[in-house]
């Protein structure tokens, strides 16, 4: 079964926009998973214009699913995680100014660098994902660093998915394939949306966890966040 992690960014960021607690962030976490959600994602970046890394202390007191934290491992972040000790870190190689996340790591120019943040977080128990472009010729420097699993950015495929569906999906079933030679879990993320993620999932072999957030925000509005996450978790059956 795969997976629904569900991105609270968007959240925080409407909380941050009026200066309170509105809408209070651990209580939408805590209705995500009463209303199916499977799994919590935060992405803190360094000006917290969304989450605020003094979020993380305080949800991870009401997770009671699956705790994962995103972000680019400079050293405050590592230092943030480690007393935290969410049950997954996502690396991803976004600079400071980023306004999301647009590619993943060249695990071969970065493999020293990778191999001993990964090996950290590993140590103190935490499950490790990198961040990866769909790209089968990146997993044997993936595997390399120790990485428990990938997360693979899915941005270029829902942006063609309406184009040419097969065309989208082949690299992803390339490097998924890739992955489970070499006994790397799969997770996948970036503009998954009711459109284009069951035909995701049902290609994918062997796909553990989706990470969704702006959409599933986008279509709250219009249906609600609980009917959004059972539509969702609906297209993962």
């Amino acid at each position: 079964m795969c997976r629904l992690s569900v991105n609270i960014n968007k959240i925080a960021l409407i909380r941050n926009s009026r200066g309170a607690n509105l809408p209070d962030l651990c209580q939408l976490a805590k209705d995500c998973q009463e209303f199916g959600a499977q799994g919590i994602t935060v992405h803190p970046r360094p000006d917290e214009r969304h989450i605020r890394f003094s979020d993380l202390s305080e949800l991870k007191e009401v997770i009671s699913t699956e705790f994962n934290i995103e972000g680019y491992p400079s050293d405050y972040f590592i230092k943030k995680v480690l007393e935290i000790k969410p049950h997954q870190v996502t690396l991803v190689p976004d600079s400071p100014d980023a306004l999301t996340s647009t590619t993943g790591w060249d695990t071969n120019l970065h493999q020293e660098l990778l191999k001993k943040i990964v090996g950290n977080l590993k140590d103190k128990g935490i499950r490790v994902s990198l961040f990866l472009n769909p790209d089968p010729t990146l997993i044997e420097s993936a595997q390399r660093t120790g990485t428990d699993r990938i997360e693979l950015y899915t941005g270029g495929y829902a942006y063609n998915y309406g184009i040419d569906m097969s065309q989208a999906i082949t690299p992803h079933i390339q490097t998924a394939n890739a992955a489970i030679e070499a006994h790397l879990g799969l997770n996948a993320g970036h503009d998954l949306n009711l459109d284009n993620l069951e035909f995701y999932y049902n290609q994918i072999p062997e796909l553990l966890e989706v990470s969704i957030g702006h959409s599933i925000i986008c279509d709250a509005l219009y249906f609600g966040l609980q009917n959004t996450i059972a539509m969702y978790l609906n297209k993962l059956q």
